[in-house]
């Protein structure tokens, strides 16, 4: 569980900017986090505390899960694979179509880089249709490997992206709700 000085400070620290980046979208900039190096550090320890000792290997969604699916998957000493967007890896890779709460898109990743059987965890900054967490999730699958965690620092609980994962029988981890 997480500790309620933490939630305090990042929902000090997390802006919501209204209409962005379409009308209608509540953006959660967590830029202001990278201003405070030991805030990141501890939004890591806690992501870490939730996976220890029970993943082989992070799968990280671009862009801004890679902002603390990189520096977790050094801390748990586990290999980090990149997810991009559509056109930004070399061959050989996999994709996958989803749509999201403002229209659709593809996902990639390196084909070959999961081995079959690896426990894998997914993480994104954010949760809130799950429809790009689930396309990730696909791609995992696709490649032998299985799901066994999603974490996230913000989920939006009324999109409902947690019911759209419950499929996978995985351990879903927010940090914050709203």
């Amino acid at each position: 569980m997480t500790s309620k000085n933490l939630v305090q400070k990042l929902e000090a620290t997390i802006q919501n900017i209204p209409d962005f980046p379409k009308p209608g979208i509540q953006f959660k900039d967590i830029s202001p986090i990278f201003l405070d190096p030991t805030l990141y550090k501890e939004v890591i320890d806690e992501l870490a505390h939730f996976s220890r000792n029970k993943i082989d290997v992070i799968c990280g969604i671009e862009s801004r899960g890679f902002l603390f699916g990189i520096a977790l998957a050094a801390k748990l000493e586990v290999p980090f694979i990149l997810i991009r967007k559509k056109g930004k890896l070399p061959p050989p890779f996999i994709s996958q179509g989803y749509d999201l709460e403002y229209g659709s898109s593809e996902i990639e990743m390196k084909a070959g880089q999961l081995k079959p059987g690896q426990k894998v965890l997914i993480h994104d900054d954010l949760l809130a249709t799950g429809g790009t967490t689930e396309a990730a999730a696909k791609l995992v699958e696709s490649q032998g490997a299985c799901v066994s965690q999603f974490s996230f620092l913000i989920s939006l609980e009324d999109l409902k992206g947690s019911e759209r994962l419950k499929s996978y029988n995985a351990e879903i981890y927010k940090i914050l709700s709203y």
